[in-house]
């Protein structure tokens, strides 16, 4: 089986669509942490590409109120799962995206420098999909497998009050179910994990 990672860091599972808001690690700055994201635009909007175009700058936000306050924002984040499974990724996992802002994680700052975040279309509320969760498991292997990945967390967990991603919809105990024996953990109180659904 071939290297699922090229030498620059991209997935080869993933279409490529590089986002130019990314930036070289610090020195000495390792990804240790993936973070797991939600979004969907304009808000609420589960279809289109307006996320693609946010994280390439190529967002016209003049197509709908919805956008609007958007358009000198400078984000993107390492990969994209849509709702059908489809995987994009923006940045080289080697590389910095700029997707968990002011950010804090086990008392360390700056999440970006050493986080992998992973965007889910989703609105935090209504389900993900079980194509999400099969991308997002064999993804998080193959990172795991890769890179010095120890913890878990979502953009909630690492900027709480600022932010809520994934949401209450997300099954945590779900999503770890798929990781056994990659020594990822998510190292928060159980009350915080979500309530993991029936699922096949």
């Amino acid at each position: 089986m071939s290297e699922p990672f090229d030498a620059q860091g991209w997935f080869r599972r993933a279409r490529r669509v590089p986002s130019p808001n990314r930036d070289a690690r610090p020195p000495g700055a390792v990804p240790e942490l993936l973070v797991v994201h939600h979004i969907s635009l304009p808000p609420g909007v589960l279809s289109g590409d307006a996320i693609e175009r946010l994280f390439t700058n190529t967002l016209d936000c003049a197509s709908d109120p919805r956008l609007a306050g958007l358009e000198a924002l400078r984000v993107s984040a390492h990969f994209l799962v849509r709702r059908r499974g489809e995987l994009l990724q923006f940045v080289p996992v080697g590389e910095r995206a700029w997707h968990a802002g002011t950010s804090s994680f086990l008392g360390r700052e700056r999440c970006n420098d050493f986080s992998i975040g992973i965007e889910l279309e989703g609105t935090g509320e209504r389900p993900y999909t079980t194509a999400q969760y099969r991308v997002l498991g064999a993804l998080t292997r193959a990172l795991a497998a890769r890179l010095p990945l120890r913890h878990l967390a979502g953009h909630s967990d690492i900027a709480p009050g600022r932010k809520t991603d994934p949401g209450p919809s997300f099954d945590w105990i779900r999503y770890e179910a798929m990781l056994d024996g990659c020594g990822l953990s998510r190292p928060f109180p159980p009350e915080d994990r979500s309530v993991s659904k029936n699922f096949p």
